[in-house]
Formats: structure tokens, sequence, C-alpha cells
């Protein structure tokens, strides 16, 4: 192949790819859907478990209860403490999540891109 016919390929597969990772940039609503299902997973699966081991094994299912009762609450902070950057290509969602006392706050990043999301920075406030 001639250098010009590489770099015209070249060009061709960037492009594709950019314009898929264009049309697949997730919005905002599936954000808040996704942040709301990964934080309540969360919650269950270390403040639940932290209860059963330090407390009592009973209130851990009374945890989960109680977690599932704020799921409307969570939804709602999510969609207000949430800040979207919008690179076209990709999307960067930036919330602070305050949580009733006793739980943490937290502070999530989440990278938005071809359709999906992928927290990569969740930390205790």
């Amino acid at each position: 192949m001639t250098r010009l016919r590489i770099i015209s390929v070249g060009g061709m597969i960037t492009l594709g790819l950019g314009a898929i990772a264009f049309f697949t940039n997730p919005g905002q609503e599936g954000y808040q859907k996704y942040a709301d299902a990964t934080l309540k997973t969360k919650l269950k699966d270390k403040v639940c478990s932290q209860v059963r081991e330090e407390v009592n094994p009973w209130l851990e299912g009374q945890c989960h209860i109680l977690i599932n009762t704020a799921s409307p609450y969570l939804a709602q902070v999510v969609n207000q403490q949430t800040q979207r950057q919008n690179f076209l290509l990709f999307s960067i969602y930036q919330a602070d999540i305050p949580l009733p006392s006793p739980l943490p706050s937290y502070h999530l990043e989440t990278l938005g891109i071809l359709g999906n999301y992928y927290t990569y920075q969740a930390k205790k406030l």
C-alpha cells in the first residue's frame, strides 16, 4: 500500500469511530438511572455488610429495606447534584452525593462513552 492510502484508510477508520462515539454518547437521563442503580448496589454491598459485621446480622435485612425505600430520594439527589461535561464524543459526570447520617457522602466521577458508563472515581467525603 502506498503511504497516502494508509493515511486515508486510517483517517476513515478514525472518522468512523468518532461518528460512532458521537451518536452513542450517553445522556443525562441514562446516567441518572445508572448512578441510582450503582449507588444502591454499592450501599447494599458495603454499608449493609458493615452493619452485619459490626452491629447485628438481623439489621442487615433492615438496611436493605431502608436503601430500597430511599431509592426515590437517591434518584432525586443524583439528578440535582450531577454536573455533566459534554465533549461530544464522550461525557464526564461529576456528582457529590450527600447521604443521610450515618451513611457517608460520596464524590463520584463517571465517564459516559459508547452508550456505557464507567465510574472511575468514588470517594467518601
